[in-house]
């Protein structure tokens, strides 16, 4: 009986799974790849001519930061950081790191990581809370956007790299793009969350009082969202730190740039010094953004007598 439940491996035959035939999926993925190459060569100069003026404005923001006086720069700083959280202590953190970052000649690289973190948030927020608002609005906008939200997230950051570079080339417009991309996701979905978690009682006093859609929304729901938007404010803030660093390979700049340079070379004080330098900017965005939303909730919460 031993034997018989012995199972001679070698005699058996494996039948692969049904898939499409080598050549024919070799067929499809030269067909997509030249329609691609067709599209941006048709159509690659004009929209080329749609981000110039972002990219424009992204240079001379970077210069102006660039060019900002070390101490102008963290007089501002410290007071957005005070105003933002009302602490001394974190205001005073804030200075004291920039004043570590300058100290380990990391400034210049610094402020051009920072100036494409505040475009491509700006622009996170520009986009993201108008179409989370939309989709809160909609359970039809939600079931498309959603999926597509779910691939942004999941889908490996250096693909973002390759239609862009094949559309606009290499430089900042198009590492901003690949960063807004990755960015926005929580943003969108945040808000979305915020504003349909709303308690239904507070919609149905406000409609008791007469209040348009418009008031309803800009009164009531987006105040009370507020601790998810601003959650996802942060979240944007962290996820564009973390994709600067790979759009370098497609001319970001700024202290991406040193941290693959250091891979490529194997420096390891570059990489850890350039490394703790992005933690610094995170830390200071996440605590600052993090204290003025709780506060701003505050706020909100005393004004209409919560």
């Amino acid at each position: 009986m031993a034997s018989d439940s012995i199972i001679d491996w070698s005699k058996l035959t494996w039948i692969d799974p049904p898939t499409m035939g080598r050549q024919d999926l070799r067929d499809v993925k030269k067909s997509i790849d030249g329609s691609f190459r067709e599209f941006t060569r048709a159509n690659g100069e004009w929209i080329e001519a749609i981000f110039d003026p972002l990219q424009s404005f992204l240079v001379w923001f970077e210069k102006v930061m660039i060019a900002t006086p070390w101490p102008l720069f963290l007089i501002i700083v410290a007071g957005l950081a005070y105003y933002g959280s009302r602490s001394w202590k974190l205001a005073l953190a804030t200075v004291a790191s920039f004043l570590f970052i300058g100290w380990l000649d990391m400034w210049e690289d610094t402020m051009a990581t920072v100036a494409m973190v505040s475009v491509s948030t700006m622009l996170c927020i520009a986009f993201g809370i108008p179409l989370g608002v939309w989709m809160s609005r909609s359970d039809r906008v939600q079931s498309i956007v959603v999926p597509i939200l779910d691939v942004m997230q999941t889908i490996p950051s250096f693909v973002y790299l390759i239609p862009v570079v094949m559309l606009l080339g290499i430089g900042k417009a198009p590492a901003l793009i690949a960063v807004m991309i990755y960015a926005i996701p929580p943003i969108v979905r945040l808000t979305n969350l915020g504003i349909r978690l709303v308690d239904k009682d507070t919609l149905e006093a406000a409609d008791a009082f007469g209040a348009s859609k418009r008031e309803r929304l800009w009164g009531v729901q987006i105040p009370l969202a507020l601790p998810n938007i601003f959650a996802g404010v942060n979240q944007t803030i962290m996820m564009a730190l973390a994709m600067v660093v790979i759009a370098a390979m497609i001319g970001a700049g700024g202290l991406g740039t040193p941290v693959l340079r250091a891979v490529n070379n194997q420096y390891l004080a570059l990489g850890m010094f350039n490394g703790l330098a992005i933690v610094a900017i995170a830390i200071i965005f996440d605590r600052v953004s993090q204290a003025y939303g709780k506060r701003l909730q505050k706020h909100r919460e005393g004004g209409h007598g919560v």
